[in-house]
Parts: structure tokens; sequence; C-alpha cells
């Protein structure tokens, strides 16, 4: 099989669907990753370049990649990090890869969670629900060569309702490996410091293994990831 997992921000994708996929990338799943900004809003610190945090961020997502064991592409579509539109032209960017990688699977984030702060998470979910829809019918993307592609599943992170677990026990070590791998992000994204004298990243650590097993105590197993399922696309 084929997945492909599309985020707003190099790190999203590790933190909804890491463990996830480095289960079944081991198990010889294809994975792909497609990355809709360039991330170069994300820092605290107004002396970055955003040139350089772009840079960076890159290079953390092709590591993180490597640590979830991802045999396919990773794309960076390069929209301007926090302002990312859910328009015609970014959907129709978003169907075209769909196409061209055929997932059995696509994960994104929910865009209907409520109360969500950042408009780049949203949208991203948007233009992954919409961009299926996109990608499957033959009068979309018509001045294109690309032929229709329907995936089967569309597993949904950060969802409003969970219903479906991943078991992903055996896994959250490349999860964790992965999202460590983003160290531009320790301090504004995972709350860890340099004086932290390493307590903060063993709370990072403590935090994101604490809502794997949230997730398998729902599911009746020792650690999961959750998501919204679709099935009928």
């Amino acid at each position: 099989m084929k997945a492909l997992a599309i985020g707003a921000h190099p790190d999203d994708i590790e933190f909804g669907a890491g463990a996830t996929l480095a289960k079944w990338a081991s198990n010889g799943c294809e994975v792909s990753l497609l990355i809709c900004t360039d991330g170069s809003k994300g820092s605290w610190d107004p002396s970055v370049s955003t040139e350089d945090l772009t840079a960076v961020r890159k290079m953390e997502q092709r590591a993180a990649a490597d640590e979830l064991g991802v045999s396919g592409e990773v794309i960076f579509l390069d929209f301007v990090d926090g302002e990312l539109n859910a328009g015609l032209k970014e959907r129709e960017t978003v169907a075209s890869w769909i196409r061209r990688l055929q997932p059995d699977v696509v994960l994104g984030h929910d865009p209907w969670k409520r109360y969500r702060l950042h408009p780049d998470h949203k949208n991203a979910g948007q233009l992954t629900v919409e961009g299926i829809v996109a990608a499957r019918d033959p009068f979309f993307l018509t001045g294109s060569n690309l032929s229709p592609h329907r995936p089967s599943e569309l597993f949904l992170y950060e969802a409003e309702e969970n219903d479906h677990f991943e078991t992903s026990e055996g896994h959250e070590k490349e999860k964790l490996n992965a999202l460590e791998s983003h160290k531009s992000q320790y301090v504004s994204t995972m709350g860890i410091h340099e004086d932290d004298k390493g307590g903060g990243l063993q709370e990072f650590r403590d935090r994101i293994t604490k809502e794997l097993c949230m997730f398998g105590e729902l599911a009746g197993v020792g650690m999961a990831e959750g998501f919204k399922r679709i099935s009928e696309l």
C-alpha cells in the first residue's frame, strides 16, 4: 500500500501520525509526506532570517522522514507560512500530487476541529479533503495529463471525533526521534529550553507518550494514535 500524509508545517505530521506512519513503513508501506507551507514563521526569535529558517526546517523535515522510515517522497509546496489559503490553485496542487502518487490512504489535519487557532492547520485540512475530491473526479484538473485517482481511506488527525485507533506500541521511539529532529521548534512548539538541563526534553517525551497511552486506553491497547476515519471517498 501507499500512504500520503499532508501537513501544514514541518513537524505537524509527526505530531499527528508519526507512530502510525513508522509502523506502516516498517511493514512495507510506501509513505510520502507533503508539507504545505515553508515554515518561515516558526520561531519566536524576531532576529532569525526567515530564509534561513525555511532551509533549516526543510532539513529537519527530511531528517524526521528518515527516522520514520519514509521510502516515498518528501514534498514541499512552499506556500508562505501563516498565509496558506484553501483556494483553487492550492487545491489543484494538492490534487495533482494525489493523482501523481496514487496513495491508498491519505492522512491530514481535521479541518472541522473547533477552537483551532492556527489558520494553516484548518486550511491544510480543507485542502486535503477537497484535494481528494478533485483528484478522484475526471472533470477536475482537465488541463492535466494525470489520470484521476480515488484513495480508499482518509485518516484525519487532530480529530474532533476519533473513531479509529492505530496501535503504535513499539513505534513510539520513531515518533519521538522524528519530532526531536525538529530542533528549531524546541522552544516555540515543544516547550524545550536550553537551560532546562534535559528536563524540558524529558517532559516533552513524557507528554507525547502520555497522549499515545491515552489513545491506547480508548482502544484497549497499550499505545495508539487516534483518527477520524472516512472510508466513503
